[in-house]
């Protein structure tokens, strides 16, 4: 027998804590026991609140305060408590900024050594995690856990306050938040309030100006993987998100909750104000401006600002002369898609909008209600120089040229000016020879 032989042999029988399931050996008699309920499945120590199992007694002691809310480990700074040792020892060192683990890819440094091991796979495209149902693939497991409940449909996190149920228990939390107001997460550039971590780190991309997320069609960027998506769906045409009431469909979910509420009228966003109700946030945030004057979408080229995303972008192509809507029946072009939809009416005669008083007819809303006001005499616009009142805002803006002298309507022929357009376009006919309409 040689030396090693004799010393395997003797190892064999000076160690009494051998698994008998495997070939593993273990100094001490309890980590033998812990072995072989892992490698056994066995899971002896259950919650008496929801059944769960655990290997370990202070595994359970630990879950057991998810339920009762025992949190016995408080920050030396006074702020915060926690149900772990292990999570106090992590969160203090977000007062003390240590961040010992560091990516060797970007540089990026973390506080615990898992956070590491989650971000590398954004640079591996390691995605370790497989659903059993559908094949499809995850960087994290507790993506997996979520992705799973979509094929279970099994949401046991339910909402106290108005019983609204979610499949993980970090969406019940996030849900939460809108009733108790919570934003814990606050932008340290412009200090604005977030409810999410991740709604935080795309808004500071409007400070850095990050957009990693380039579409691969017209190489456009977008600050966030989602707007990213909802744009594709402009080259794709792509909108799953279908009424079940009339069949409409529309690209974004949202857009599909908002256009709901006009087939049930449920308006749950009220206006604190005024107290007028609207039928989703976006649309009161915007009404809200009007109480506030908030304009905070300004012109690079002229400095106007504007209370909406959308006015800024129309704006700023009277500035580049963009006009990206073209009409399929005579090629004229508009720089808004709502301009487009009502020219295109003079084409096929369409008059959606019919007067109840004389029956007369007009293809643009806002044409109806300037008729409106000859039956009822109503002419809200008032000179603030001679109390003159007229039914147009356009005519009061005309009238108010006379009391001032301006004439905005110049010429480049004969450099004359004129205070209205048709006065203008009359004028260009006798350079040109032409008779306006």
């Amino acid at each position: 027998m040689t030396c090693n032989q004799e010393q395997t042999q003797l190892g064999e029988t000076n160690n009494p804590n051998k698994s008998n399931d495997c070939e593993n050996s273990f100094s001490y008699q309890p980590h033998l026991t812990k072995h072989e309920k892992t490698s056994a499945g066995r899971k002896p120590y259950q919650c008496r609140e929801c059944k769960k199992g655990f290997t370990r007694k202070p595994s359970l002691t630990v879950h057991e305060r998810t339920h009762t809310g025992l949190k016995p480990y408080q920050c030396s700074e006074g702020c915060k408590s926690f149900s772990t040792k292990s999570n106090l020892t992590l969160h203090e060192g977000t007062h003390t900024g240590q961040k010992t683990y560091q990516c060797s890819e970007c540089c990026k440094s973390f506080t615990r050594k898992s956070y590491l091991t989650l971000h590398e796979r954004n640079h591996t495209g390691q995605k370790p995690y497989q659903c059993s149902t559908c094949q499809k693939s995850f960087s994290f497991s507790g993506s997996l856990i979520q992705h799973q409940g979509t094929h279970t449909e099994q949401k046991p996190y339910q909402c106290s306050e108005c019983c609204k149920s979610f499949s993980s228990k970090s969406k019940l939390t996030l849900h939460e938040r809108n009733h108790t107001g919570q934003k814990p997460y606050q932008c340290s550039e412009c200090c604005k309030s977030f409810s999410s971590k991740f709604n935080l780190t795309v808004h500071e991309r409007n400070h850095t100006g990050q957009k990693p997320y380039q579409c691969s069609e017209c190489c456009k960027s977008f600050s966030s993987k989602s707007n990213l998506t909802l744009h594709e769906r402009t080259h794709t045409g792509q909108k799953p998100y279908q009424c079940s009431e009339c069949s409409k469909s529309f690209s974004q979910k949202s857009s599909l909750t908002a256009h709901e509420r006009t087939h049930t009228g449920q308006k749950p966003y009220q206006c604190l104000e005024c107290w007028k109700s609207f039928s989703s946030k976006s649309i009161l945030t915007l009404h809200e401006r009007a109480h506030t004057g908030q304009k905070p979408y300004q012109c690079s080229e002229c400095w106007k600002n504007f209370s909406r995303k959308y006015s800024l972008t129309v704006h700023e192509r009277t500035h580049t002369g963009q006009k990206p809507y073209q009409c399929s029946e005579c090629g004229k072009s508009f720089s808004q898609k709502y301009s487009l939809t009502i020219h295109e009416r003079a084409h096929t005669g369409y008059k959606l909008y019919q007067c109840s008083e004389c029956q007369n007819s007009f293809c643009y809303k806002s044409s109806l209600t300037v008729h409106q006001r000859i039956h009822t005499g109503l002419k809200p616009y008032q000179c603030s120089e001679c109390q003159k009142s007229f039914r147009q805002k356009s005519s009061l803006t005309a009238h108010e040229r006379t009391h001032t002298g301006q004439k905005p309507y110049q010429c480049s022929e004969s450099q004359k000016s004129f205070s209205h357009k048709t006065t203008f376009t009359h004028h260009e006919g006798t350079h040109t020879g032409e008779k306006p309409d």
